[in-house]
């Protein structure tokens, strides 16, 4: 998997965001978070809709055993991945909106082009 983000968090509060973040990005489309998890989720979410595209029952599984919701799976694999089977690649677009009004953090929105 190589090098990762901490975000400040212990590893299975990271991994858990991550995952939850990964399906909502594929149900609802876009994902409004700060900049540096906007960046951490787009790997993730890459990785999860080229699984889509393979489409086969071991990508299905896979998925599956990654993201929490039946109905992000069934939808990545139905609307998402078919999408972009011409596509190698650069599936998520990040759009920075400026900064929270509170703590200052940089804010996205990370969608799917």
């Amino acid at each position: 998997m190589g090098s990762h983000r901490k975000l400040g968090v212990e590893t299975s509060h990271r991994v858990a965001m991550l995952r939850n973040m990964t399906g909502d990005l594929i149900v609802n489309g876009r994902v409004v978070t700060t900049v540096t998890r906007a960046k951490e989720l787009r790997r993730v979410a890459e990785r999860t809709i080229t699984l889509g595209k393979r489409g086969d029952l071991h990508a299905r599984r896979q998925a599956a055993a990654y993201l929490y919701d039946k109905k992000a799976v069934s939808k990545l694999f139905e609307e998402v991945a078919p999408k972009y089977k011409d596509r190698n690649g650069g599936y998520t677009r990040i759009l920075k909106l400026g900064p929270r009004r509170g703590d200052g953090a940089e804010m996205a929105i990370i969608e799917l082009v």
